[in-house]
């Protein structure tokens, strides 16, 4: 039997220019600047990671920072927010934080009784803070002026609209997540990964909804596992239930499978392994460009065309 996949990894999207997005991320999210490196299909654009302090799966929120992308906006068969855990009693603070910063929430409970703060990014892309008990249980640092105890722990899950939600539900069901009804509009599916981060994925159905792909557009979600072994054992088992699964690629902080699920949202399977200090030491994420080896050769024409962040 194929073990369950316990959480999501990390979210990847698209954004505006990579300085406005760091700005964002860092100065007003409070995370932490975990990776500068490229987007491994294409060396002039970079990739960016955010995420708690120690990087740990499951906070990443990743970028491709298109500088001449179009404005996106939500569609049917897209990721269409990021749910992100704080602590319990944070709201307040967050709140206040956001309205120095001229930008203006909506403080409401959740469909599941979540106490949370839905905004949307610098690019518009639709973020939440979700209050969350288990969060608190994870050590991490505020970036930006966000003092620890407040700050973002990794995710709370996300959202995925779709035309219709039985199949996508039944993959979820087959990873080995748990479903919970609200109505027949929207679903959540729960799991339980060791450090609590990424557990919820939420189903909303609304065929109508049609928009572009672009700016603020999640490119796609990633789901977690430790190891190749059980990866390996994934792409077998999705083979087999009909899936077109890519082989696995080597993104170097982690390995990937990428399939389309059949309500048309981009997933992705990573490795756990070897990590994001496998080129840094956990006190220097960030500081510096990284490049895979097979770019290293090409590393100052790289550097010439990338913008200043």
């Amino acid at each position: 039997m194929t073990q369950t996949i316990h959480g999501l990894h990390h979210i990847t999207a698209v954004s505006g220019p990579p300085k406005e997005n760091y700005t964002f991320y860092n100065s007003v999210m409070g995370l932490r600047f975990t990776k500068k490196t490229v987007n491994f299909d294409d060396p002039s654009t970079y990739h960016l990671y955010y995420g708690n302090y120690n990087a740990t799966p499951g906070s990443s929120i990743t970028f491709f920072p298109w500088r001449h992308v179009v404005q996106g906006s939500p569609s049917a068969g897209e990721a269409t927010e990021v749910h992100y855990a704080i602590p319990p009693e944070s709201i307040h603070f967050w709140a206040e934080r956001f309205s120095e910063l001229n930008i203006k929430p909506i403080e409401k409970i959740g469909p599941f009784g979540e106490k949370m703060l839905s905004l949307a990014d610098n690019d518009g892309m639709a973020i939440s803070l979700v209050e969350d008990a288990s969060a608190a249980k994870i050590e991490t640092k505020g970036f930006g002026g966000v003092p620890d105890e407040h700050a973002i722990r990794g995710f709370y899950g996300t959202t995925l609209t779709l035309a219709d939600t039985g199949r996508t539900g039944e993959l979820l069901k087959e990873f080995g997540w748990n479903r919970e009804e609200s109505d027949d509009s929207l679903i959540r599916y729960s799991s339980q990964p060791e450090n609590g981060l990424g557990r919820y994925v939420y189903l909303v159905k609304n065929p109508e909804l049609s928009g572009r792909f672009g700016r603020g557009s999640i490119h796609h979600v990633a789901f977690r596992v430790p190891d190749d072994h059980t990866q390996q054992q994934w792409r077998d088992t999705l083979t087999s239930l009909g899936f077109q699964v890519t082989p696995v690629q080597n993104r170097d902080y982690f390995r990937s499978i990428y399939f389309r699920e059949h309500g048309g949202v981009l997933f992705e399977i990573a490795t756990d392994i070897p990590g994001f200090t496998k080129d840094e030491k956990l006190e220097n994420l960030g500081e510096t460009l990284q490049l895979p080896p097979w770019y290293e050769k090409h590393r100052e024409e790289i550097e010439n065309q990338l913008p200043e962040l």
